[in-house]
């Protein structure tokens, strides 16, 4: 089995999508469903099931996947760490994280990880907000975003996922949602909420689930400015479970938020820009995080 063959198995195993595979790999999508016939005789057997719809993979597929998932690692950590033996990883590499809770628990293991394998390359990280951040990635002020998804940017990547999130809403400490014990995403319509940089609609929907506006009122730049805000009752504040641990108020409170989906956030960074130093991040970041969220599929909204 050759390592282009699979490379591309466990691309399409992780995109489930022929022409975004095909992307990735900038070769033909004639040439990745060759590759896969070509593996499946190999094994014998189907490893997707494929249909006019949806890719998904077969019980064999899993399994082939995590088999090779952990030597392909192996081999591709190996060629990084002969290839910064000989040419060097240096620099400046700038991580911008769209809050603490976006960069999830495991952020600080992966840069140290990335610190030790490449100490000729400065590591610098920065706290920004939606605006600032996507904003960074276009100039080049940033070389890759921490964030939450879905994003609506169709010219960036999406590498390995941060966190995996519940979500709450943060209020005033004495505010009536708070008495209550629990909010709905329908309760987001009577309340002011913040909006700009530090929010965006995987935060905050743009309406209640019965089409009525959320009313996005109060322009923050940061999570700390937000809770400021939510201390003073001005606003209630969509956010994820983590925030009581990153950012934590005496006058905010946080309840369960009925009626949204779990948030996810991951690396992303320019199509185009994957320099050495951000390859290497990112390989980092899937070495710590492993197959800790190896179910889930980040795509663009």
């Amino acid at each position: 089995m050759e390592l282009r063959q699979i490379e591309a198995f466990l691309v399409l195993a992780e995109e489930l999508h022929f022409g975004r595979t095909a992307g990735r790999l900038r070769v033909s999508q004639a040439l990745v469903s060759q590759t896969l016939r070509s593996l499946e005789r190999r094994v014998g057997g189907l490893l997707f099931e494929r249909t006019s719809r949806r890719v998904a993979l077969t019980r064999l597929g899993e399994q082939l996947r995590d088999d090779l998932r952990v030597a392909y690692d192996q081999f591709d950590r190996a060629f990084e760490q002969a290839r910064a033996a000989t040419s060097g990883i240096d620099g400046e590499l700038r991580v911008c994280v769209q809050s603490l809770a976006a960069a999830g628990h495991s952020f600080t293991r992966i840069c140290t990880t990335f610190t030790e394998l490449h100490p000729a390359c400065r590591l610098l990280v920065s706290e920004g907000g939606v605006a600032d951040g996507y904003d960074g990635l276009r100039t080049g002020v940033h070389d890759i975003l921490a964030t939450w998804l879905p994003h609506r940017h169709a010219d960036v990547r999406v590498g390995p996922l941060l966190a995996r999130e519940e979500r709450v809403l943060a209020v005033q400490v004495g505010h009536p949602l708070a008495q209550r014990g629990w909010a709905t995403s329908e309760d987001l319509g009577d309340h002011a909420v913040a909006r700009g940089g530090a929010v965006h609609e995987p935060l905050v929907p743009r309406n209640t689930p019965s089409g009525r506006p959320v009313p996005w009122k109060y322009p923050v730049g940061s999570m700390p400015e937000a809770m400021l805000l939510i201390a003073r009752g001005v606003i209630v504040h969509p956010t994820v479970a983590s925030a009581d641990q990153f950012y934590r108020h005496p006058d905010v409170i946080l309840v369960p938020l009925h009626g949204l989906p779990a948030l996810e956030s991951a690396l992303i960074w320019p199509t185009g820009r994957e320099t050495a130093a951000v390859t290497a991040f990112v390989r980092a970041a899937r070495e710590v995080l492993g197959d800790m969220f190896e179910d889930a599929t980040p795509s663009a909204s």
